[in-house]
């Protein structure tokens, strides 16, 4: 009798396990982890420029996280720092490079204060002898692993004026004047 109702005992409960509802799937996540550990874009002239650098690209929390050098602009001037579209500097004024990365459909703006392009960094400044040392933090954006928000294998564009983050698409930064692709290195 003891196996008999064992035995039963432990149809129902597997036939209860198998009847139960399934959940329907979760949403896809746009991806904040990168897949990647390291980038570098090496920055070559454009629009005719001496501008040139290159800057690191490290994953960082929600983002990531740019360093380095751009060197040979104007003396304690200040210039629009975007990431773009395409991954592409051929054309003599890098326009190959297409608009900013704008994976959300938003409009134009400052990282950090309120809707702007996943591109959209804060402008740069150039020191006395025209370097200016790259230190920005982009949120949202990963690197490598082919996310909608991947910014690897884009272009880093240094822009001849500020992004005055108001005039749609692009802040009014003016000509191109050094592009360089993202590249993972590890």
């Amino acid at each position: 009798m003891r196996i008999a109702l064992l035995a039963a005992s432990t149809v129902v409960f597997l036939a209860a396990c198998g009847t139960s509802p399934q959940q329907p799937p979760a949403a896809p996540a746009i991806p904040t982890v990168s897949a990647a550990q390291q980038a570098v874009a090496v920055l070559a002239s454009a629009s005719g420029s001496l501008v040139s650098g290159t800057v690191t690209v490290t994953p960082m929390g929600t983002g990531l996280h740019l360093t380095g050098e751009v060197g040979g602009l104007p003396a304690n001037s200040t210039h629009a720092f975007h990431v773009h579209e395409k991954g592409d500097c051929s054309a003599a004024d890098a326009s190959s490079a297409g608009p900013h990365f704008n994976p959300f459909d938003t409009e134009h703006g400052q990282a950090g204060s309120g809707a702007h392009h996943a591109g959209d960094m804060n402008n740069i400044v150039a020191n006395a002898e025209g370097v200016a040392t790259i230190n920005a933090h982009v949120e949202g954006v990963t690197l490598g692993g082919g996310a909608v928000n991947d910014v690897a294998n884009r272009a880093l564009i240094v822009h001849a004026a500020p992004d005055d983050y108001t005039s749609q698409p692009a802040g009014n930064a003016g000509a191109r004047v050094a592009c360089g692709i993202i590249k993972i290195t590890q």
